[in-house]
């Protein structure tokens, strides 16, 4: 599975975006689809995922709430849209997919495919 992720760029604090994830090649429906961001010298953190077959999400505390995980399985591609957006969300964001068997509340290591990510700047 090949990802591509796209949507990110500047925005000011309390702003929106809505990233976007198209995979070419099959997402087996057991699997899970996950957004990770990654900010300077820290650890990619698990944002969101939602599992492939049951449409189920989840969300990390630091975004409940002001960010929506979604999919369109005719289209390949998995959506995060984010609004309220804040300085320290700037990061690059990935998107990523689980092997055959995924769990929503996997780390990053557990995720064989990963798209290049897009940087996501939130400007004060």
């Amino acid at each position: 599975v090949q990802l591509q992720a796209s949507g990110g760029g500047l925005v000011q604090t309390g702003g929106s975006l809505r990233l976007s994830c198209a995979a070419s090649g099959p997402i087996y429906s057991t699997s899970v689809v996950a957004w990770f961001r990654q900010a300077p010298g820290k650890e990619r953190d698990l944002l969101a995922a939602i599992s492939w077959r049951s449409g189920r999400t989840s969300y990390a505390d630091s975004v409940t709430g002001r960010s929506r995980i979604s999919r369109d399985a005719a289209e390949n591609t998995v959506y995060l849209r984010m609004n309220n957006l804040k300085p320290e969300d700037t990061a690059v964001y990935y998107c990523a997919v689980s092997d055959v068997y995924g769990s929503r509340s996997a780390p990053p290591n557990e995720y064989p495919y990963w798209g290049k990510g897009t940087q996501v700047t939130v400007s004060s």
